[in-house]
């Protein structure tokens, strides 16, 4: 049986173990003659993600850019197409959300165990473990 991995989902925030992710998501594509969607998620406090206006931290988002500008160049490397998107608000719910989303068509969400999170995400981590179990898409989570 072949599974057909022709859209990977990589959350991306920077930390060593997302690259992890994306590298793996990268040899997976490259498998599967897939593409990559990178998605950086920057956690807002609850209280602005509800704000018509929405949370605009300018250098925090200078900083997702250059994220997702380093993801896309990685993969060009090795021959594969890298779509990135942008969002604010809860990390794991917002992945979650994208990656069960049917208009994004995603096969599968390659996700590091930790990411740049507080001492409350010492084992899994929690976006990574959030994602592994609301996700109705298969989860690899990458160590």
């Amino acid at each position: 049986m072949r599974i057909k991995t022709k859209k990977i989902l990589v959350p991306l925030d920077g930390s060593k173990n997302s690259i992890r992710g994306l590298d793996m998501a990268i040899h997976i594509a490259r498998q599967s003659q897939g593409t990559i969607t990178a998605l950086a998620v920057k956690s807002v406090p609850g209280i602005y993600a509800l704000h018509p206006l929405g949370f605009l931290d300018f250098n925090s988002m200078t900083e997702v850019k250059k994220i997702l500008n380093d993801a896309k160049l990685r993969a060009a490397k090795k021959g594969i197409q890298l779509t990135q998107k942008a969002l604010a608000g809860d990390p794991g719910y917002d992945i979650a959300r994208f990656a069960n989303n049917a208009k994004n068509k995603i096969d599968l969400v390659v996700i590091g165990a930790r990411g740049r999170g507080s001492a409350k995400e010492l084992f899994l981590g929690s976006v990574s473990n959030y994602v592994l179990h609301k996700s109705k898409k298969p989860v690899l989570v990458v160590k």
